[in-house]
């Protein structure tokens, strides 16, 4: 029996499949090399038929192919013609750049929006395992200044634990969807700063300001959560900048 697979290419299916591939290649290069520009009609099925030495059916899949890339259009009795080439997506966040304080200070801006929400939402609707998950974020983050460790991981943890304190999925979702870059200090890549007056005095500041979080959380008190969340985000500002200079 004939092996008609892909991997034998010897049925008329592979061979039929490889010869649209090919074909589609082929136009898809002149496009993209300006050989045929936007505007452009396509040669006739016809005639790429005879150029090409395929079948219409070849000839219609690999013009299907690029349809479904947007790189052509079929026009009704005119024929098929070269669409402008889209702009490619940019997905959201990913051109953050760590070294620019530009980025980092848009980036903090959306999370005190975000976050002091999530802050005053968690106090809001706060349950007994989302009370045990906060405290341990909190007591995670203290370990790992006691050991000298760097802190960036265990603050991402203890801001996502808030966030999924709220019960919305979408504000961990956020957090989730950057990662822990979202932290300036794991942005940097070099564990904590090194142009602090003090490195420990600059921990213990950061360790004040998440137990004000957690316990205004833990009191149910939405509007000192809200406040104490912005209170440490807005510090991250200037922290920031000090870590660069």
């Amino acid at each position: 029996m004939a092996n008609t697979g892909p991997a034998g290419e010897k049925g008329p299916r592979a061979r039929r499949g490889t010869l649209v591939a090919r074909l589609a290649a082929t136009l898809r290069e002149e496009i993209e090399e300006g050989r045929v520009l936007p505007g452009d009609r396509l040669p006739s099925e016809s005639a790429l038929t005879e150029a090409h030495g395929v079948s219409r059916t070849v000839v219609r899949e690999a013009i299907a192919a690029l349809r479904s890339e947007g790189r052509v259009e079929a026009r009704q009795g005119a024929g098929v013609f070269v669409l402008v080439p889209k702009p490619p997506v940019v997905m959201p966040f990913r051109n953050l750049d760590p070294q620019r304080v530009s980025s980092t200070i848009e980036l903090l801006e959306l999370r005190n929006a975000i976050e002091s929400e999530a802050a005053a939402l968690a106090a809001q609707r706060l349950v007994p395992h989302w009370e045990e998950a906060l405290l341990e974020a909190n007591a995670g983050f203290r370990d790992a200044v006691a050991q000298g460790l760097p802190t960036g991981e265990a603050d991402y943890r203890l801001h996502l634990a808030i966030a999924q304190a709220t019960g919305n999925p979408r504000f961990p979702e956020f957090l989730e969807f950057i990662g822990p870059g979202i932290i300036p200090r794991a942005a940097l890549g070099a564990g904590e700063p090194q142009h602090e007056a003090s490195a420990k005095e600059y921990l213990a500041q950061i360790s004040d300001e998440h137990d004000n979080i957690i316990h205004a959380i833990l009191d149910r008190d939405e509007e000192r959560a809200r406040e104490a969340m912005r209170v440490h985000l807005k510090g991250s500002y200037q922290r920031y900048r000090m870590v660069l200079r």
